[in-house]
């Protein structure tokens, strides 16, 4: 969520009316998230000027660990240099932080190949936006997810009941620091989470939802202590509750 938004602020600072527009101090400490969005703290850092040129060798982007040979311009200025600047900027503070983490196994090829790409900036801002534009697409449509047996059909549904809250086994990359809290696109993904966990042995649906629009399932190592939620679904391996209703 934070790299996307990130990436779409780039886009919009890259075809501004005002020019492409470099933020020269570009630091995390210089954003915060509102309402889901990045947004910039300060502008008075920002720039619209593109650096002058004669030729080709007055254009290279340095950065401590890297530098790129960029084109000088029939108009004499160094094509691209604001939109790249705060490209690798965006990849060295924030998407080698975040993208290598949390993504499913079947999308992180994809995010790899946004990182390795911006690293080496040989995307633009147009072709990384549409990259997570694409990413994003998947994720929410379950594209992603690969064909594999169906296991729904081992639980047992309870509608109207979840287990009592409280602490139980952790799992990464939970939303709760007290237990397993993960966003699913279906049921179905979420009995084959459920199975891929030694401890678990039941999993709850809510209403709850992510930005995304994806269901949150808490997972669950027992399923005693049912109590009464209109709003959400127990399931329960049928293993788990032979001889039990």
């Amino acid at each position: 969520q934070i790299c996307l938004s990130l990436v779409k602020l780039l886009f919009y600072l890259a075809h501004s009316p005002l020019g492409s527009i470099a933020l020269l101090d570009f630091q995390p400490r210089q954003f915060v998230m509102v309402d889901g969005n990045l947004k910039v703290t300060d502008m008075d850092d920002a720039s619209t000027e593109e650096l002058s040129c004669k030729e080709d060798n007055d254009c290279t982007l340095e950065f401590p660990t890297k530098s790129f040979p960029l084109k000088c311009s029939v108009v004499g200025k160094c094509e691209g240099i604001n939109e790249k600047k705060n490209l690798f900027n965006a990849y060295r503070y924030f998407f080698t932080y975040l993208l290598p983490h949390s993504a499913p196994p079947a999308l992180r090829p994809l995010l790899s190949d946004i990182l390795n790409a911006t690293g080496d900036l040989r995307y633009g801002i147009n072709e990384t936006l549409r990259a997570f534009e694409k990413v994003l697409h998947l994720y929410k449509s379950g594209l992603y997810l690969q064909k594999r047996p169906l296991l729904l059909k081992d639980y047992i549904s309870l509608k109207g009941f979840r287990t009592v809250e409280g602490e139980d086994y952790k799992c990464w990359p939970s939303y709760s620091h007290l237990g397993c809290l993960l966003s699913i696109h279906s049921p179905e993904e979420a009995a084959a989470i459920c199975n891929s966990q030694l401890q678990c042995q039941s999993f709850i649906i809510t209403q709850h939802r992510t930005w995304t629009g994806r269901p949150l399932a808490s997972f669950q190592s027992s399923w005693t202590d049912l109590i009464p939620d209109t709003n959400a679904v127990v399931y329960i391996k049928r293993s788990a509750s032979s001889g039990e209703r």
